[in-house]
């Protein structure tokens, strides 16, 4: 049978999105999924996507599969982009330009904005170490500046869960980082039972940084919503940035803001459609 879907991508964060409200499972495979992902074989992804029907209230359910087959709990630049995917599905029947999303982090409410951004309200940050989860302390205590030893060097890092779980350590040039080695090194720590996302953060000023990324599931991506979340969030609770913030990718910018507020998290970036086809 062939499935239609769309090709999204946010900040080059790429996604194959499926059409699936018509059944509460995926319409394929992670092992699947693992194919369409593959950018010689496949379509070519970061990860496969599912608009599923909503759950607990929601108007739609968000499920994920990395390229590697893993299923991670949420996407901050996948979401952005499932919610263009739900403005197309909907077109003319579409009655508001917010979306309530269930995901297995938590429910998620992105907002079409008038310029083509989508603006995501991320919920609460996480901050216990047992809420990470690791242990680099205690359950019940935050994990700032914690040091930790990768690759034969000692790191301060900072943990936060944005629905999924982040490690963040500020360096003084990201582009110095080899990538490619250290990241599968901290994704799979034993100080992280499930598996951790990295992110290495160069402050540029108070309200402009710059993020590279090595994501569980995916390895380098060109942007990381959530990780972007998480590190103005380590940001703030190292004194290193404010409250909102530039967070410049290697795919481009977004911008986050940690409300005092409502001390919710939201963030601000595109999505953009890039093809439609059939497999």
């Amino acid at each position: 049978m062939a499935i239609d879907f769309t090709k999204y991508q946010g900040l080059g964060n790429d996604f194959i999105l499926i059409d699936n409200r018509s059944k509460p499972e995926p319409a394929v495979t992670p092992q699947d999924a693992i194919k369409l992902c593959d950018r010689h074989f496949g379509i070519g992804a970061d990860g496969v996507i599912f608009a599923l029907p909503g759950e607990n209230g929601t108007d739609y359910t968000m499920r994920i599969f990395n390229s590697d087959g893993s299923e991670p709990e949420m996407c901050g630049n996948g979401i952005r982009c499932m919610a263009a995917f739900l403005a197309e599905l909907e077109g003319d029947a579409k009655t508001s330009d917010k979306y309530s999303i269930h995901t297995l982090g938590g429910t998620i409410t992105p907002q079409l904005m008038s310029d083509g951004q989508v603006k995501v309200d991320m919920g609460t940050p996480r901050l216990t170490a047992g809420e990470i989860p690791t242990t680099l302390a205690g359950e019940s205590e935050k994990v700032v500046n914690q040091t930790m030893e990768v690759a034969g060097k000692s790191w301060d890092v900072t943990c936060v869960n944005m629905g999924n779980p982040h490690c963040i350590t500020f360096v003084e040039d990201v582009a110095a980082i080899e990538l490619e080695k250290i990241g599968p090194q901290f994704e799979n720590h034993s100080v992280f039972p499930e598996r951790i996302n990295t992110e290495f953060i160069q402050v540029v000023s108070s309200d402009y940084l710059k993020m590279r990324v090595w994501e569980r599931g995916a390895g380098i991506t060109l942007a990381c919503g959530t990780g972007a979340c998480a590190s103005l969030v380590a940001g703030v609770l190292t004194g290193k940035c404010d409250r909102k913030a530039t967070i410049e990718l290697p795919g481009g910018p977004l911008l986050i803001e940690w409300s005092e507020i409502d001390q919710r998290i939201y963030m601000t970036g595109p999505a953009e459609k890039v093809f439609t086809g059939k497999f």
